[in-house]
């Protein structure tokens, strides 16, 4: 699995306070039982995983107490392998994994909504626009996703179903994101894509694709799904959780502020905080995908339950194995250290 590695240091903690093996107090409360950590995310410079690199970049893990290494793997079901292989402690992926892995047997459950809205559009090489008008016109076709079995092919494939075709009606290309899905269109290796922001925003401002599905929006996503459908989530192993609920309650917290910040910013203030590789050569392109998406992302941190059986509806009528799956709620969100949060 190619992946590229972040690391994001604590320091300047207190001393530890004697009777707290797991290492030092610090303001907010107990230490984190297991401050160093490793992250699992699949493309990370994509705007769906915005909540995740101003974390980052603004110190909310060593505010936390945490030090927080990050692995950017090809596409989310890579991230979500590690995580089952033991290679990362959490992973910021689609809120669907969980739904996934709790009915294999695997107790995963998520403690954060980064996004409400998948953010995610279907469109088509403009050359192809005549010829492609709608989502059933894309049998046949080679469509670009940043990973398969990743939410931008999952996405696409129940939007061909609910388009009258079968799920492998239209050949599903791993792209990866940033410039290398930039790419793809450009040089006519694909037909098309199921992609995010801002490669989305950077493939409309050159003129390169027409749109086919857009669930950036709330009315997109209704439109697609009836309801509002949960996106990039922080998930983990309910066995991590219920060993580390004080580390566990510090990522959340990192995460939340992230979230309050993006609320609050400006699309020139996301710019200048960014690195600068994910501006992908246009400032100013970069904020108004930003601008395009910012619905998207949750104001609270809230899994709801509209969302959930929103997804699970969406996903019962992708997958014969779970056409008939009883996976309670509460089994994939555990709301609770959201609600403890003090952000």
């Amino acid at each position: 699995m190619k992946r590229r590695t972040f690391v994001i240091g604590a320091a300047g903690l207190p001393l530890a306070a004697p009777f707290i093996a797991s290492g030092p107090a610090t303001a907010q409360g107990p230490a984190p039982e297991k401050p160093n950590l490793t992250l699992g995310v699949g493309g990370k410079p994509l705007l769906y995983y915005l909540p995740l690199t101003i974390a980052e970049q603004k110190g909310y893990f060593r505010e936390e107490g945490l030090n927080v290494t990050i692995n950017d793997f090809a596409g989310g079901s890579k991230s979500l392998q590690a995580l089952v292989g033991g290679s990362v402690d959490v992973v910021t992926g689609a809120y669907e994994h969980t739904i996934r892995m709790q009915h294999k047997g695997q107790d995963i459950v998520a403690v954060c909504d980064l996004g409400r809205y998948p953010g995610i559009v279907i469109a088509v090489r403009k050359s192809l626009a005549g010829t492609i008008k709608s989502i059933a016109d894309l049998k046949g076709r080679r469509i670009g996703v940043t990973a398969p079995g990743s939410s931008t092919a999952l996405l696409l494939q129940y939007a061909l179903q609910k388009n009258g075709l079968a799920t492998t009606d239209a050949a599903q290309i791993g792209i990866g994101g940033g410039a290398s899905a930039v790419a793809a269109i450009k040089n006519g290796g694909i037909d098309g894509l199921s992609h995010l922001d801002p490669v989305i925003s950077q493939l409309q401002h050159d003129g390169d694709i027409a749109i086919l599905l857009d669930t950036r929006t709330e009315a997109g996503t209704r439109a697609l799904f009836g309801g509002t459908n949960p996106a990039a989530t922080v998930y983990l192993q309910k066995s991590f959780v219920d060993a580390n609920p004080v580390t566990t309650q510090r990522l959340v917290n990192a995460f939340l502020k992230a979230l309050k910040w993006i609320a609050a910013a400006t699309p020139e203030d996301v710019a200048k905080l960014v690195p600068e590789e994910y501006l992908l050569g246009n400032r100013t392109l970069y904020m108004q995908a930003f601008q395009n998406s910012r619905a998207m992302y949750s104001p609270d941190g809230m899994v709801t339950e509209d969302g959930y059986v929103s997804m699970m509806a969406a996903l019962r009528a992708l997958d014969p194995e779970l056409a008939n799956a009883q996976v309670p709620y509460e089994r994939t969100f555990n709301p609770a250290f959201v609600r403890a949060a003090k952000v």
